[in-house]
Parts: structure tokens; sequence; C-alpha cells
């Protein structure tokens, strides 16, 4: 799997949520607690193998499923970009 193939989006976010609690993705609330975002994080960092570094006013502006996407996505795609040829 090449850093083209690393991609993250609403599904996953949505899958990755739903783990926490114990529901499906369609009970994911649309709007996050700070505690899901932290989850989600984890999550994503988990799965894919990198490290999010957001600062706090980035942070800050997630508030819903898409928010986190955004800015989840932007960094998982940065960091696949660099680290694809890296990985072993």
């Amino acid at each position: 799997m090449g850093a083209a193939d690393v991609r993250f989006g609403r599904t996953e976010a949505l899958a990755m949520l739903a783990r926490y609690g114990d529901r499906s993705p369609e009970q994911v609330d649309e709007h996050l607690g700070s505690l899901e975002l932290t989850w989600l994080i984890a999550e994503a960092e988990n799965a894919y193998g990198v490290q999010i570094d957001l600062d706090d006013e980035r942070l800050d502006a997630i508030r819903t499923v898409d928010d986190a996407v955004t800015a989840l996505g932007a960094q998982i795609a940065a960091a696949g970009a660099t680290t694809g040829s890296a990985a072993s």
C-alpha cells in the first residue's frame, strides 16, 4: 500500500468513533465531545501509524465529524506522503 492509498474519510472516522461507546456508525452524533475527539485522534494515529500534531487553535476548531475528517485527514495524508517510502 503506497502513500496514495492512505485515506482518512468520513466513513473511517465514523467507524472509529463507533468503537467508542460500542455503537453503530449510524448512532454517532455529528458533534464531537473532547473525549470523542481524543479517542478519534488516538485511533487514527494507531490505524495509520502516524503522529497527529494539532495546536490548541486547530483542536478547538474541531466541533463536528466533518471538521475532524478535514483536520485529521490532512495530517494523515501529509504524513503518508512523507513517510510512505519509510514504512517497512
